[in-house]
């Protein structure tokens, strides 16, 4: 079945990554109610390939950060437009979403919607 997925690539200081896993515990459940089929957030671990720093070439990693990828998927791209509809009118994300208080720089963060090439 193709899929549609939205991409995230973020930066996050490793003395704020406990709060940015909770935090993406509760976006995630939001996600989930409305109809993301699946919510997956991971932290790098293994990106000092010499053939490959795009992760954090692009995300300028400073020290002591680490980088978090993520995706969210969807049964097609309208589905996903109908459920991100439903999660921005949804009151427990509006309360996380205070720039003053996120756990990582938004203005670092690369996102993007993506059609499924393959899926096995």
């Amino acid at each position: 079945m193709p899929r549609y997925v939205d991409g995230f690539l973020l930066a996050v200081p490793r003395r704020k990554l406990d709060a940015y896993r909770r935090m993406a515990v509760k976006a995630g459940k939001v996600w989930k109610e409305h109809g993301a089929l699946e919510y997956v957030e991971c932290a790098g671990d293994d990106l000092k390939a010499k053939w490959s720093g795009a992760f954090r070439r692009g995300l300028k990693l400073k020290a002591g950060e680490k980088v978090i990828f993520s995706w969210i998927a969807y049964k097609s791209r309208a589905h996903r437009d109908r459920v991100n509809a439903k999660v921005m009118k949804d009151p427990r994300l509006a309360s996380m979403m205070d720039p003053k208080n996120m756990p990582f720089d938004m203005k670092r963060m690369g996102m993007g919607g993506f059609k499924t090439l393959v899926d096995m």
